[in-house]
């Protein structure tokens, strides 16, 4: 029979073990969605859903002040013709500016051909350029002779070039070349919907429990042409006007982190429902 000092020596380890073993459990929701499957190393560049999303935000509730100096409806210095989303905007398909000289304004403007980040565009805006360039069917004609270097904003594929942190704009014809198609019920946030030559825009997650509906993030696309917003629709009409889902390469995926999660309820709430979509730009 083993003495009593050994017993009380069992006791002890046996109390350390009952110890261990109730504090070694399995690392929480919360760990375990901060362990990240990295993308593809040569990607261009990296980024989480997350942090995509974020970025979209950040475009959409930019705070800026404009001035009458930041509005123009003419050609530029070299020649191009500019037209400003401001409140006086309104061509013949009834899209409507949205911008007011004097106040404080939301949300950083759609121009042909932008790539600013949120520092450049204010620096623009500071320094007298237009604030934002609608598209036009006279401007997708024209390209990239359509783009005005007076102008400051965003477009639709450098909106979404800088969602997804990249180091030079790629239009809608580029951003297959770094991304891999995907199927349409695999699409999850930070996903593109894409047409070349058309528009693009990011994939928020889903909008419905039968995954009928998604949100997303575009710059221009009603209702808000001129401007990016959080926007849901049904992805079977998208998907009819010639959307290609996208994922790309340097994506990170996030374990355990559903479309839902990543938008807040708050946002969620916010989000344009549109009905019918269309290709955002004409």
């Amino acid at each position: 029979m083993p003495s009593s000092q050994a017993l009380c020596r069992l006791a002890i380890f046996g109390s350390v073990l009952a110890l261990a073993a109730c504090t070694s459990t399995k690392p929480s929701g919360k760990s375990a969605e901060a362990v990240l499957v990295p993308g593809d190393p040569t990607a261009p560049s990296q980024v989480t859903p997350s942090e995509s999303l974020s970025i979209a935000a950040s475009y959409a509730k930019h705070s800026w002040r404009p001035f009458a100096r930041n509005i123009l409806h003419g050609a530029d210095p070299a020649g191009v013709v500019v037209n400003t989303p401001d409140a006086s905007f309104n061509d013949e398909k009834q899209r409507a500016g949205w911008w007011l000289p004097g106040e404080m304004n939301q949300g950083v403007p759609y121009k042909w051909g932008g790539f600013d980040d949120l520092a450049a565009f204010d620096q623009g805006v500071a320094a007298g350029r237009a604030a934002g360039d609608v598209s036009s069917a006279a401007k997708r004609v024209a390209d990239n002779a359509g783009v005005s270097a007076n102008a400051a904003g965003v477009d639709c594929s450098g909106f979404i070039s800088r969602c997804l942190k990249l180091p030079t704009v790629h239009d809608t014809t580029q951003l297959p070349a770094v991304c891999a198609p995907i199927a349409a019920a695999d699409l999850r946030p930070g996903d593109l919907l894409n047409i070349p030559r058309g528009h693009v825009v990011l994939c928020a997650g889903w909008a419905r429990p039968d995954r009928s509906w998604i949100y997303f993030y575009e710059t221009g696309g009603p209702p808000d042409y001129w401007r990016p917003g959080l926007k849901e629709a049904p992805l079977a009409e998208m998907l009819e006007l010639g959307y290609q889902p996208l994922r790309y390469r340097g994506m990170a995926r996030e374990p355990g982190v559903s479309g839902k999660e990543v938008l807040t309820r708050s946002l969620r709430a916010k989000s344009a429902v549109v009905t019918e979509p269309v290709i955002g730009e004409p």
